[in-house]
């Protein structure tokens, strides 16, 4: 069974999306079954991985993507994703284990235009098929707009961990308590949906700092980060071994250059220098892992004892 973990603050900007695609990229790298799943509206892990030339035919014939299970509802979620997404110019695989269940700006449409037939809430559905397929994967990783509205409720219900990717601002913070106060309403509101074998509610297991600009001192912010995860912990929302991540992600140009070509960071193939932003995604990806499931939920994926050191790429790139 998958580890299913949510990225989310209630600040946008965070650099979720980056984060969310270069650490997938990084446990598909060690050899782990990795899907990300888009319920942002923008569309940018989607837009980024599948590039224009795929994402578009998805919006024109409006299949394929994850509103399409909603509207018109034939297609299930299973039908819409894409096989090893990464690819080069001659459609050949660049990572294999790296699936897509990608997203158009048309899940707009969720929050207000959709009227479920049976009258129950979107992310029941959207929980009930994500079961279906996740035994196919060790990690699913749901990547949420910065609200807790129809769409990223759907993540929110499925998954058994919350990550919160967060910039050493005051507006981050004010972004963590704002969540953290929404996850509380939406878990007692989505409570009478929780069935039997359904995973308990997921708790909030670490704040991730993110885009750190060279030679800033973030001390003070990571100070009051964790002054506020002590304040909410043993409220229901914040596990008890929630913390602040040892890594913390610097901000580099080849990010924004690994969104132009389509690429996670770790396959820009002239990329190949020392103590990178690379390895910071990949740190995290190893925090991550390291981190042992809540009690009741399994703990999916392999251990990185089981993966070996190397960070070769499995397919040569570009």
């Amino acid at each position: 069974m998958a580890r299913k973990l949510s990225f989310i603050n209630y600040k946008g900007g965070v650099g979720k999306t980056s984060l969310i695609v270069n650490v997938g990229a990084s446990l598909a790298e060690v050899g782990q079954r990795v899907l990300i799943v888009d319920l942002d509206v923008q569309s940018n892990s989607s837009l980024w991985l599948l590039r224009f030339e795929r994402w578009n035919p998805l919006v024109e014939k409006n299949e394929g993507h994850i509103y399409s299970t909603f509207e018109p509802g034939v297609a299930r979620l299973s039908d819409c994703i894409v096989r090893d997404v990464v690819r080069n110019k001659e459609s050949g695989k660049q990572l294999p284990g790296l699936d897509l269940l990608p997203t158009t700006f048309s899940l707009i449409d969720l929050e207000e235009d959709y009227k479920p037939a049976n009258g129950l809430p979107a992310y029941v559905q959207f929980q009930e098929q994500i079961a279906e397929i996740e035994d196919d994967y060790d990690y699913i990783l749901f990547d949420c707009p910065p609200n807790i509205l129809s769409a990223s409720s759907c993540g929110i219900f499925s998954c058994n961990e919350i990550f919160v990717p967060s910039n050493p601002d005051a507006l981050s913070l004010i972004g963590f308590t704002l969540l953290v106060e929404k996850l509380k309403l939406f878990f007692e509101a989505s409570a009478s949906y929780r069935v039997a074998g359904m995973d308990p509610a997921a708790q909030v297991r670490g704040v991730i700092f993110n885009s750190i600009k060279n030679k800033v001192d973030i001390s003070s912010s990571i100070m009051r980060v964790q002054v506020r995860i002590n304040q909410f912990k043993g409220k229901g929302v914040v596990a008890q071994d929630a913390r602040i991540f040892n890594t913390k992600i610097r901000d580099e140009v080849i990010v924004p250059r690994s969104v132009t070509l389509g690429l996670p960071v770790c396959l820009i193939g002239d990329y190949e220098r020392e103590n990178t932003v690379r390895d910071d995604y990949r740190a995290v990806m190893k925090e991550i892992m390291n981190i042992p499931p809540l009690e009741g939920i399994p703990n999916g994926g392999k251990q990185p004892s089981e993966m070996g050191s190397s960070h070769e790429s499995p397919v040569s790139p570009l």
